[in-house]
């Protein structure tokens, strides 16, 4: 039957609900039980003949003459359900035979019993409507060859893919973990803006808005990055923000353009006290994690990776490299520029057990403090192949900034820092020197989840409609 037919058919039945006097979508549902709670005391429950009240959706329905079976799911379990004409009487069973279809959410009122194969079981004695579904549910969804339509259609997924809810409920768990983690470390979880008058933060092409009121142009945050440190300039000493962020970039296994990041703020500490505290944190999350993590110098992997010479070769030795490699080459990338882009393609997905890449050249660094007129004190944390963590000795010089922000100005592309006047003028009036580190939860969550792709782990990630 053709989805339309089935539609219109649903529609007809909707109609004879109506006609009997019963809303099709009520606002208040009696429940008595979750189907999980049931299941876990079915003896005491079957034992003593008290009735129950379950909620959920109709998964299946099967008639055998007089008597109909059929399996309710709510987010807990699935119990199987049990209908007779007997019990109900004839006008109720045939109403729920002739009214009631797979996907509907039902209300069903009645006691647990075991049938014959032992299957646990709750005998209805009375049904209401809660809501009267117009679309059939597709059939075989778990096997659906699309891959793509899951994540299209999540709402559909998650009713049969046990897989998927169950990646997003430990998503859960993990970002509750790591606030747990923070919260204990004396941090206070704060809110900064998304929308900035500039993009600040990180080395990303933002997306742009306009504010009507004011007659503004604003930009979705790339990072709360020069928010938090204001915080830090205010007085608060160790300050952490878990939210979204947006970039105007490209979409593949491990970028979304709107993805979740941890930003965290520690004054008086620097990268080698929050190299440690981030080890810590990942034996937290998962205690298979043991320290200590291997330490690799960024310029050091390069040259033992691809033979580059960072400090002596030159921006036109990078270039044919990266071409001669197959990795794309814009006309406004500098030598920094390229050697991140030849970490990116050649190097980081080799490192497979958890890795810190510290000490990168300044100029692909122009928040992080130096060590080295030619290098600062930066890590990334590389593991299964992605960069899990992005962290700085904060940067707490206001004359060696706005020289930074000054070489900023100089380059084109997207990837370049906006010169922010008013984060100057505020580090004049003095941050204490401070450890600051991003994590990318998506990417954190696909890495422990085991996951192939983002968009398993983002309950809408963005797609391309169908329809162009």
């Amino acid at each position: 039957m053709a989805l339309e037919e089935i539609r219109k058919a649903k529609l007809e039945k909707l109609e004879n609900i109506k006609k009997a006097g019963i809303d099709p979508y009520p606002a208040e549902s009696f429940r008595s039980h979750r189907v999980s709670e049931a299941l876990e005391n079915f003896d005491q429950l079957s034992e003593s003949g008290e009735k129950i009240i379950l909620t959920g959706r109709l998964m299946s329905l099967r008639e055998h003459g007089s008597s109909t079976f059929g399996d309710l799911k709510d987010e807990s379990d699935k119990i199987q359900l049990f209908l007779k004409k007997d019990i109900v009487g004839d006008k109720d069973y045939d109403f729920f035979v002739e009214n009631f279809d797979i996907g509907d959410f039902i209300e069903a009122n009645g006691v647990l019993i075991k049938t014959k194969v032992g299957e646990q079981t709750l005998e209805i004695q009375s049904y209401r409507m809660l809501t009267k579904t117009l679309l059939p549910l597709p059939e075989k969804w778990h096997g659906l060859q699309d891959v793509e339509e899951r994540f299209r259609k999540r709402h559909l997924d998650l009713i049969f893919n046990q897989e998927a809810k169950e990646k997003f409920k430990l998503r859960f768990k993990i970002i509750q973990r790591i606030r747990e983690y923070f919260l204990k470390a004396g941090a206070i979880e704060v809110e900064t803006p998304i929308l900035q008058i500039i993009p600040g933060g990180a080395l990303a092409k933002p997306f742009k808005t306009h504010l009507n009121t004011l007659d503004l142009d604003l930009y979705l945050r790339v990072a709360p990055e020069l928010f938090l440190k204001r915080l830090l300039i205010g007085g608060f000493e160790k300050v952490f923000e878990i939210g979204r962020n947006f970039r105007n970039e490209g979409i593949d296994r491990d970028h979304n353009p709107e993805f979740t990041m941890l930003e965290a703020y520690f004054a008086y500490k620097d990268y080698n006290w929050l190299m440690e505290f981030t080890e810590d944190l990942f034996i937290y999350l998962n205690k298979d994690f043991k320290k200590p993590f291997k330490r690799e110098k960024f310029i050091e992997l390069l040259k033992k990776e691809t033979g580059l010479d960072y400090d002596n070769d030159t921006e036109k030795d990078f270039k044919k490299f990266a071409e001669k490699s197959g990795i794309k080459v814009e006309k406004e990338m500098t030598k920094a520029n390229l050697a991140d882009e030849i970490f990116k393609k050649l190097i980081k997905p080799k490192l497979i057990n958890p890795t810190f890449v510290i000490d990168h050249p300044v100029d692909l660094s122009p928040l992080a403090k130096k060590i080295s007129d030619k290098n600062v004190a930066r890590f990334q944390l590389i593991a299964g192949g992605f960069e899990l963590t992005n962290a700085f000795s904060e940067l707490n010089d206001p004359i060696d900034q706005k020289e930074r922000f000054e070489e900023q100005k100089k380059l084109k592309g997207d990837e370049v820092h906006p010169y922010d006047k008013d984060f100057l003028e505020a580090l004049e009036y003095g941050m204490p020197p401070a450890a600051g580190i991003g994590i990318g939860i998506d990417r954190l969550v696909m890495f422990l989840t085991n996951s192939a792709n983002l968009k398993e782990i983002i309950f809408f990630p963005i797609m391309k409609p169908r329809d162009g």
